[in-house]
């Protein structure tokens, strides 16, 4: 099977691809590594003959990588077909999975699946919702955790990285002032992937979900993490795999590119890539800031993802910016790809107090370990051009 680059360019021409936040390359690595299980080896994995018992034990092996990398035990990952699956499981199951009572503690800030699993549990459970106030960067307090907590909690929820500003959660201590409430909590690491540890021991959360298009697998595959015997309502009900707590045929291929993917990913992290994209990142942005006085940082300017760059321009459309860079050869995001063409301010930037006008000028460039300085360099000049264009055309 001959297998295409992971090099976004080979796509889209001389285009700088800048929005990993929504979406990696697949990796060639993951695509030979998952190519039998979608060929020779089409077994299910749930069948007693050799054809399914060959699947089953491919899907075990996976399971244990993607363990390894998260630093738990193979039988707390479940496989689930991605990062909104692996939220909805985590909050509603949790939720109600453990019937201590009806109060849940999370952020404005989380991603749609988390947010409209907390809805639906409101709507149709009767769930009380506190939310944690972020400061002006996006951080949550953890005291304020604390103080939100009530006998009557059964979850908390908040994410580790945001997928728009890129903040960094104080994760561990957010856990901390949980546990110490006896309350579990679960965070969202799809953007974390690949660049901050996934170690739950170290992080000390109950339930952690990623997905596999961040780190380089396709679309369809995630996982989550859910810690010793927590009680877990299943969503989807059939034939119990999973140990009963995801029905349905696992995706064997999906499974196996992930933990690939992962694995990869994880390596480059260990060897450095996260600390050389960060200085890069930081570059650029000081590049940015300097050339384009409409220009503001989104987000903490130090506790952030690695990868992750994020303005907001005065004065501007948001959404002319983003045509004018992609005329201009740089492919980026206003914010969500899950709310892309929305026409309403991202609820993440009013969150932090931005103004609903000022929120809609954002443009969001997310990296790979594999972006070069020259690439950000061309970049960061077509930022000045582009919204030197925008704003002369806005004042015309």
């Amino acid at each position: 099977m001959s297998q295409p680059s992971s090099d976004p360019r080979s796509l889209y021409g001389d285009a700088i691809y800048l929005d990993h936040a929504a979406s990696a390359p697949v990796r060639p690595e993951a695509l030979q590594a998952m190519w039998p299980w979608l060929s020779g080896e089409f077994g299910n994995p749930s069948s007693r003959h050799r054809a399914g018992e060959t699947a089953a034990a491919a899907l075990e092996v996976a399971r244990s990588d993607v363990a390894a990398v998260l630093g738990c035990r193979a039988g707390e990952v479940l496989f689930t077909s991605g990062g909104t699956e692996s939220a909805n499981l985590a909050v509603k199951g949790l939720a109600l999975g453990r019937p201590r009572g009806r109060h849940i503690v999370s952020t404005p800030l989380e991603h749609e699946a988390v947010l409209e699993s907390l809805d639906y549990l409101r709507r149709l459970h009767g769930f009380a919702i506190d939310f944690l106030h972020p400061d002006a960067a996006g951080l949550v307090d953890p005291a304020e955790l604390s103080a939100l907590l009530r006998p009557d909690s059964t979850l908390a929820s908040v994410h580790y990285a945001n997928n728009e500003i890129g903040t960094v959660q104080p994760i561990a201590e957010l856990a901390a002032v949980a546990a110490a409430a006896r309350v579990p909590l679960h965070s969202d690491a799809v953007q974390a992937a690949g660049w901050l540890t996934l170690d739950v021991r170290a992080l000390c959360v109950d339930a952690l979900g990623i997905s596999g298009h961040k780190v380089g697998a396709p679309k369809g595959v995630g996982a989550l993490f859910v810690r010793g015997r927590l009680p877990l309502e299943p969503l989807l009900h059939g034939g119990g795999q999973e140990r009963g707590r995801r029905s349905g045929t696992e995706n064997v291929a999906g499974a196996v590119a992930l933990a690939t993917a992962l694995r990869l990913a994880e390596a480059e992290r260990l060897a450095g890539a996260a600390e050389g994209s960060a200085a890069l990142r930081d570059a650029f942005i000081g590049s940015v800031l300097a050339a384009v006085p409409q220009a503001s940082l989104t987000g903490h300017p130090s506790q952030r993802l690695p990868g992750s760059a994020s303005f907001v321009f005065a004065g501007t459309s948001g959404e002319a910016v983003l045509v004018e860079l992609e005329r201009r050869g740089i492919i980026c995001s206003s914010g969500s790809a899950c709310a892309a063409g929305s026409d309403e301010a991202s609820p993440v930037l009013t969150a932090i107090g931005l103004p609903a006008e000022l929120a809609q000028t954002a443009v969001r460039f997310t990296l790979s370990p594999a972006t070069s300085a020259e690439q950000l360099q061309l970049a960061a000049a077509a930022v000045v051009g582009a919204v030197a264009a925008v704003t002369g055309i806005a004042a015309r």
